[in-house]
């Protein structure tokens, strides 16, 4: 038997990168998926969103692993569509065991640079819609009353100093704090909250394409490549191992083995899948 068999499993900004690895990761495992995405583009970011043809292109890829899938087009910043999607998809599905809280945007600028639009939205997207997954999900949990498992993505910025990234590290930040109070308030019912915290994946929001390769999208990737900025900026990027780069199924590894009941003792905690940047 599958470690997810017969399970199902709720994940956001499922449209491509790490949300398409997850969806299908756990649906090799033997999980149904309910995915949503907004498939639309945001002020505050410079590289391409993500499209409904995207998101259809999971749904496809989740229903070659003979699993089924109830996916939706809609913004997490919206309380009441995400709480709809919830009743529906567990009306179908008929139950709920994992919520993977995974979308996310970022927005590139010095501090002193970034506007309050950049920051409102960054801001909204990162930190007050994963609330709102949150506040849909964990009535339903626990009132089913069998346990489960909830794993928020947040980054190795979520526990560092990023340089260039204030609105993206405070909300990441924020998700580590956010996390572990859930952890305490929802242990009694056997429910577990973890955050992984990616380093370097190749996805569209670090500037990669489909075909891994690196594009323009960080504006200030070329800071770094100034000697004056890389001599002190530099090590914050640098890695123990010797990859700099991840695949999204690197960290949907990680997500996998916290949906399971191989982490059933373990909850509040923050798991780095970084390569060892924060070793450092």
């Amino acid at each position: 038997m599958k470690r997810l068999s017969g399970k199902v499993a709720l994940i956001t900004g499922a449209a491509r990168g790490q949300g398409r690895a997850h969806a299908v990761r756990l649906a090799t495992e033997g999980a149904d998926i309910i995915a949503f995405d907004s498939c639309g583009a945001f002020k505050s970011t410079n590289y391409d969103p993500s499209t409904p043809a995207d998101l259809e292109e999971t749904a496809r890829l989740v229903e070659a692993q003979g699993r089924r899938v109830v996916w939706r087009q809609l913004d997490a910043r919206d309380f009441s569509a995400v709480k709809d999607l919830v009743v529906e998809g567990t009306r179908e599905l008929g139950r709920l065991d994992t919520v993977v809280v995974n979308h996310g945007i970022c927005h590139y600028g010095y501090t002193w640079d970034v506007t309050e639009e950049n920051w409102d939205e960054v801001i909204s997207v990162n930190l007050t819609s994963v609330w709102k997954v949150l506040k849909a999900v964990a009535p339903y949990l626990m009132g089913q009353g069998q346990g489960g498992s909830i794993v928020v993505t947040s980054s190795v910025a979520g526990v560092r100093g990023q340089p260039f990234l204030a609105p993206y590290v405070a909300s990441k930040h924020a998700l580590v704090g956010l996390t572990k109070t859930l952890a305490n308030e929802l242990g009694q019912h056997r429910i577990r909250v973890n955050t992984v915290l990616p380093g370097g994946v190749k996805t569209p929001m670090a500037g990669f394409d489909w075909n891994g390769e690196k594009g323009e999208s960080n504006p200030f990737a070329g800071e770094l490549n100034k000697p004056e900025i890389a001599a002190t900026l530099g090590p914050i990027f640098m890695n123990a191992l010797a990859e700099k780069w991840m695949e999204p199924e690197d960290v949907a590894n990680t997500v996998a083995f916290l949906a399971s009941d191989e982490s059933k003792f373990i909850t509040g905690a923050e798991f780095p899948v970084d390569c060892g940047s924060t070793a450092r």
